[in-house]
């Protein structure tokens, strides 16, 4: 576990966990969005003082890469575990029902961080967008591979647009996760999946 060490208001050193400051940050992010989270709600949800925040994490910006950094490794798993299913319609099933999971969980905010920071305004906004849009493509491009192949191995027939076909799955859950945001509940979401899984071509 990482510690930092910050000066406390008498002048003594004082240690906390980095890890631990840097999920807090997540969860202030993930319910309010960058511009919505401000630097009073970030110290007092990291327990650290502003200096601190600075000396630990950089500023503001620097601290929500961090935080973006964090929820692609513990809150995305599902979508690399999705990628080693055995054909394209189980690879969409299991990103589609992992993000239910992610998405409706009790102990996370609801909704998507990355479309919630995707609107993102002000002066470090282009920066943020950016850093969205380029873990997106990232993560776009591997499941266009994985596509790609189950079309070689005759999982996905021969006319499919498999490029097409990985924006109509994106464009799915980012609807799933904006409907999350706005109260859509697990029945509603899972009635989603079915729907969409039930036009899925191939097996």
């Amino acid at each position: 576990m990482e510690t930092s060490t910050a000066t406390a208001s008498k002048g003594r050193p004082r240690e906390f966990c980095v890890d631990r400051a840097l999920t807090a940050a997540l969860g202030v992010f993930w319910a309010k969005g960058y511009d919505g989270a401000s630097m009073a709600d970030l110290t007092e949800a990291m327990g650290i003082t502003k200096p601190s925040l600075y000396a630990a994490f950089g500023n503001k910006e620097a601290l929500f890469h961090k935080a973006l950094d964090l929820y692609e490794a513990e809150k995305l798993q599902y979508t690399r575990e999705a990628l080693k299913q055995p054909t394209a319609r189980a690879v969409a099933e299991h990103f589609m029902r992992g993000a239910i999971d992610a998405q409706t969980s009790n102990c996370d905010p609801k909704g998507c961080l990355g479309v919630i920071s995707a609107t993102a305004c002000g002066a470090e906004a282009e920066s943020i967008k950016a850093d969205v849009i380029q873990r997106r493509s990232s993560s776009q491009a591997a499941l266009v591979e994985r596509f790609e192949q189950a079309k070689r191995e005759g999982d996905l027939p021969a006319h499919v647009d498999v490029a097409g076909l990985t924006s109509y799955l994106y464009a799915i859950l980012q609807g799933m996760a904006v409907q999350a945001g706005s109260g859509a509940t697990r029945a509603d979401l899972t009635r989603i999946v079915d729907t969409s899984l039930s036009m899925w071509p191939g097996r």
